[in-house]
């Protein structure tokens, strides 16, 4: 591939790649600093989670956990500042919640970067590689995406060097970033169950629509399919999450008025609800984010397992609406849906005669194996971290656990400990709960920068908890035994 720079000669300190609210937090912070960042996105413009802004749903964290305060409570960049300059703020205090609407958490994100000038939107990275003639730094290459037979709106037709860059065999512009640190903010895909792979007819994480199979909608892209979805003879949601609860109380109320059944199938014993409680929320602290990084792999894992219902249960408020409308619906009759819990999906086929898809699914307490049938799926079955396909060419060069994904190193770095590359959200396995939290995000982006700029320039807390996560510092150790979990 050969390409042009995009800015001839210059150095950055640091490139992120991709835009999501961790990385535009990132860009905030970053911002007032004597800093040379820039941030590149293969999206045209921010939007977070568009398939699931069902409207009056909220985020599940306080307003707190925004981009910037955690780390900068005096950032222009805050939410509070998102509501003052937007006439808000009072209406926010009159409403006394803390927590923002989902929809309301995007225009703050979409406000916020459109006051930054290092964000480059429709630049789909490509590649990433050691530079050839300074080991210590990093090319990044981006395929700047053309519209109309022009590079993406708000630009001027050439590379920000002034000069042209060449193009790739699509006929996007090509252009090279030099940078001195990479902070990879890929994000997660949504992911398919195993079960339904063959009836989409993927090989694994994909945002399914219409296929061989019929109406097939991750939860990730509900809301442009919702209209059919609300028509269909019958609806199945699979999942356990918030997601599936949000998805399984909207369609509810399109039931009344038509000949329609709604199920929902969970693998999860019972509708877990997301754990609260204020002592269970310090395990979004630096201290346990310390005792899990130090934790053997094998027990990483199975944790990671056991804390899943942690943060992806359901909001409690949200099961309880759930049970009133339910109860509101059975005035009139009995309700045309089935919860399952328990159960498994096994299979999924396409009846070509009836157009319906066959479940087969075995409840895991009785052993049983049973059919239902069901004209489309709502598969809310979360999100995975991906490592991207353009860090492979430099894959001697980065760290990796033996299940293939990145060793992340407690500073969030992945490259054997020389500081250069960063990842954020992708360490769910080596950090625990905090890597997906919204709340932990500023902590995270302070430690990365603290590391980039050799101070502290956001000061980093290193103890927040009441608890102690391992054995006393003070503590007189008397034995280990053998086999401890």
């Amino acid at each position: 591939m050969v390409s042009a720079a995009a800015d001839a000669g210059r150095v950055h300190d640091v490139v992120g790649i991709g835009i999501g609210p961790f990385n535009l937090g990132l860009a905030c912070l970053s911002a007032p600093l004597d800093l040379d960042a820039v941030f590149l996105d293969a999206a045209d413009e921010f939007r977070w989670h568009p398939g699931m802004m069902i409207d009056g749903a909220t985020i599940q964290v306080p307003f707190l956990a925004d981009l910037v305060t955690m780390a900068d409570p005096t950032s222009p960049y805050s939410f509070l500042s998102y509501l003052k300059t937007t006439g808000r703020l009072y209406a926010f205090y009159i409403r006394e919640s803390f927590y923002p609407l989902r929809a309301e958490y995007d225009a703050y994100c979409r406000w916020a970067a459109a006051q930054l000038d290092s964000l480059r939107w429709g630049r789909r990275v490509v590649a990433l590689e050691v530079d050839p003639d300074d080991a210590d730094l990093w090319l990044v290459r981006a395929v700047r995406a053309v519209q109309g037979g022009s590079v993406a709106a708000g630009d001027d037709g050439t590379g920000s060097s002034g000069r042209d860059d060449s193009r790739d065999g699509a006929g996007g512009a090509v252009e090279t970033y030099r940078a001195r640190h990479v902070v990879l903010g890929t994000g997660t895909s949504p992911v398919v169950p195993a079960a339904l792979r063959g009836l989409l007819g993927v090989g694994g994480s994909s945002r399914p629509g219409d296929s061989a199979g019929g109406l097939v909608v991750h939860s990730a892209d509900y809301l442009p399919h919702r209209e059919r979805l609300a028509a269909a003879p019958s609806v199945t949601v699979i999942g356990s999450g918030q997601s599936a609860a949000e998805v399984y109380r909207d369609l509810l109320g399109t039931l009344p008025g038509r000949d329609a059944r709604l199920d929902w199938v969970t693998r999860s014993p019972r509708f877990f609800p997301m754990e609260y409680t204020k002592l269970t929320l310090e395990m979004t602290s630096p201290e346990y984010t310390d005792h899990f990084h130090g934790l053997p792999h094998e027990q990483r894992r199975a944790l990671g397992r056991e804390q899943r219902s942690l943060y992806k249960g359901i909001s409690g408020p949200l099961i309880d609406e759930i049970y009133d409308t339910l109860y509101r619906l059975s005035l009139y009759g009995p309700v045309p849906t089935t919860l399952l819990t328990d159960t498994e999906l096994l299979a999924a086929e396409r009846d070509d005669a009836t157009g319906e898809h066959v479940l087969r699914l075995r409840h895991a307490q009785l052993g049983e194996v049973h059919e239902r049938r069901t004209s489309a799926l709502v598969l809310a079955t979360g999100y995975a971290a991906q490592v991207p396909d353009f860090v492979l060419g430099v894959r001697d060069r980065l760290d990796w656990d033996p299940d293939g994904r990145f060793a992340v190193a407690r500073d969030y770095s992945v490259d054997g400990g020389r500081g250069r590359v960063f990842v954020q959200n992708a360490e769910e396995h080596t950090h625990g709960i905090t890597a997906p939290d919204l709340g932990f995000g500023a902590w995270r982006n302070s430690s990365i920068l603290a590391s980039i700029t050799g101070r502290e320039v956001y000061p980093v807390e290193r103890r927040i908890a009441f608890q102690e996560f391992g054995v006393p510092g003070d503590a007189r150790r008397v034995e280990h035994a053998a086999g401890a979990r």
